[in-house]
């Protein structure tokens, strides 16, 4: 279902992570309980998470909106296809965007830079997150297209 359609029928249960996101890749939508990570310029912990099976979840990553450093390139959205993460929402930046558009994954950021990031192991994995206005929490449901990213406490379709 599309994020439009979904927020006029389920408005009240609905929460919008209110960024400026950017769709990378040829998948048009995703849906799939939440996996979070915090991190500020350096993706270690991004790439441990995508290297672990993803059931289908959503991997939403916390990166304080820094867009001077990619914390995600087409290495890392390889690993997202491969173990089965239904897409990334990434509060910060991508590499490789052009690889990244020709690969069957959906990956929203909020732009590129060219610049490698961090591998000092900084941030943290679980816990409750605030991105856009909104906080999202291990196993809460995220619903993502084009248009937008959408939170919710449970399964709504």
């Amino acid at each position: 279902m599309k994020t439009a359609d979904l927020i006029d029928a389920h408005a009240d249960k609905l929460r919008l992570l209110h960024l400026p996101f950017r769709a990378f890749g040829q998948k048009a939508h995703f849906a799939g309980q939440a996996q979070t990570v915090k991190c500020f310029e350096d993706n270690t912990l991004i790439r441990a998470q995508l290297e672990q099976p993803g059931d289908g979840r959503v991997l939403v990553v916390d990166a304080a909106g820094s867009t001077r450093v990619a914390v995600m390139g087409d290495i890392l959205a390889d690993l997202a296809i491969v173990n089965n993460w239904a897409g990334v929402v990434l509060a910060g930046a991508i590499r490789d965007s052009v690889e990244i558009n020709r690969m069957g994954t959906l990956v929203l950021a909020l732009g590129t830079s060219p610049v490698k990031s961090a591998k000092d192991g900084l941030g943290k994995v679980g816990g409750t997150i605030t991105m856009g206005g909104a906080a999202v929490a291990p196993g809460d449901w995220i619903y993502a297209d084009a248009d937008g990213v959408l939170v919710s406490d449970r399964k709504l379709v």
